[in-house]
């Protein structure tokens, strides 16, 4: 009796050895595992608030998609996008009037002081002339076509065309689009008045729609027919031309931000920078990965080879 009494005891303080051995050893396994899920809950933190974007109208396609698809993922987040031309959307932001201004020119070429800036640079963007499709030419030098613009041709048949006078589409002075042409196309020189339209897509349906009709629009913009784009010294405006720097009219995009973006902000850039919106949405839209580019430009203008 007394050794089964013995044996018993034994027994039992075996039994409680093992289970305090085991809640010790699992004690700091639990603790790693809580931390572990606290911190995956504050990253899967679901994002919420509200986004206005500005700016560049070249830029305002690619944001508009990039946008659509960063809410369905992130029902909690409202972005709006508009245009109105890169010096709207550099001066808005700088306001502080929205959260992003876009913009195709850096900031220092609009004049603006960059230091309380953030540069962002989403995607790259080719610009080229382009005509009704009767005007029938597809090419030109980029000495008649600074003549084009300045007043010194004014009839297709001149340049081998059809015989019709020519009408110059302008964009206003705040256009990202306007300066980039301006300066690398017609090689600073200044457009003759013509008429002068704001929002790119309303400057296509005008070329489209108006004999005789010359503009300037992003490749994002020359995704049919109803445009003749053109080439440019027998240079194809295509986007591999401009990654190598052999097609000259382009720009950066450039998504700024007053300081470091906010928490919305910073993953919609992030997003637009992700491998998944730049190998799909950028090149569907017509634009081109920053990472493809072959050379690189200054706020300077200077183009070196990277």
């Amino acid at each position: 009796m007394k050794n089964l009494k013995k044996f018993s005891l034994v027994t039992i303080l075996a039994a409680l050895m093992v289970v305090m051995a085991a809640c010790g050893s699992n004690t700091p396994k639990d603790n790693q595992t809580a931390k572990n899920d606290g911190a995956k809950t504050e990253q899967t933190k679901a994002l919420s608030g509200s986004l206005v974007i500005s700016g560049s109208t070249a830029l305002q396609p690619l944001a508009s998609a990039a946008a659509e698809d960063f809410m369905n993922e992130n029902s909690k987040v409202s972005i709006q996008v508009n245009g109105g031309g890169s010096g709207t959307g550099l001066s808005q932001v700088a306001q502080g009037a929205v959260q992003i201004g876009n913009s195709d020119l850096f900031a220092e070429e609009k004049g603006m002081d960059g230091s309380q800036l953030v540069d962002h640079k989403v995607a790259v963007v080719g610009i080229t002339a382009a005509v009704n499709p009767k005007v029938g030419i597809k090419d030109i030098k980029k000495a008649d076509l600074i003549k084009v613009f300045t007043g010194k041709i004014t009839n297709w048949k001149e340049l081998g065309g059809a015989d019709q006078k020519i009408t110059l589409v302008n964009r206003p002075d705040s256009s990202g689009t306007r300066a980039v042409f301006n300066k690398l196309a017609l090689d600073g020189a200044t457009p003759a008045e013509g008429i002068t339209e704001d929002a790119s897509n309303t400057v296509k349906k005008i070329i489209n729609e108006t004999p005789g009709a010359i503009g300037y629009l992003a490749f994002s913009y020359l995704t049919d027919n109803t445009v003749t784009p053109l080439s440019i010294d027998g240079v194809s405006p295509t986007s591999e031309n401009v990654t190598t720097g052999k097609f000259p009219v382009w720009a950066y995009e450039h998504a700024y931000t007053k300081g470091e973006p906010t928490r919305a902000a910073k993953a919609f850039l992030d997003y637009m920078m992700s491998d998944v919106v730049q190998t799909s949405i950028v090149t569907q839209q017509g634009y081109i990965p920053v990472t493809q580019m072959k050379v690189e430009r200054d706020a300077k203008g200077n183009v070196t080879n990277k």
